[in-house]
């Protein structure tokens, strides 16, 4: 099985921004870990990240012809308003996982909504490095 990592706006500033809501792993140390346990779970793993919404959505449009089970996605600021990443996620046949390193929720109320929510089986938040992890895990046992 392959599953596909999406990083969003602003997501390769991890490890100078932030750390008290979002540690300082670097995005290569997230993408590491996150390799080292598809490893573990007999999955191959891709991994994308832009600070373009376009691109985004182009990368999402891919996935129906690419041998990808299961995509996780941590689309940073725009899940709480990009109905375009919204739209494309809904095209897709396989699992959607969303996942926030901080808690969304103890944060700014702007950061309480997400437009993916809908479209996503489901929503992991606030276990900074882990919420991948777990992101993974959970896209693993249901693609």
């Amino acid at each position: 099985m392959n599953i596909l990592i999406l990083h969003g706006v602003n997501l390769n500033m991890f490890g100078k921004r932030d750390p008290a809501h979002y540690g300082t792993a670097t995005l290569t140390d997230i993408d590491a870990a996150l390799a080292d346990l598809a490893r573990e779970l007999g999955a191959g793993l891709v991994t994308f990240q832009t600070n373009h919404e376009g691109e985004m959505v182009e990368r999402i449009h891919r996935v129906p012809e690419e041998d990808i089970q299961a995509v996780v996605i941590n689309a940073g600021a725009w899940t709480h308003y990009s109905y375009a990443i919204a739209d494309a996620l809904a095209i897709l046949a396989v699992p959607v996982v969303e996942v926030h390193m901080s808690n969304v929720h103890a944060r700014e109320a702007f950061r309480h909504n997400s437009v993916l929510a809908p479209v996503c089986a489901g929503s992991i938040a606030g276990f900074g490095v882990n919420s991948y992890l777990l992101g993974l895990r959970a896209a693993c046992g249901m693609a």
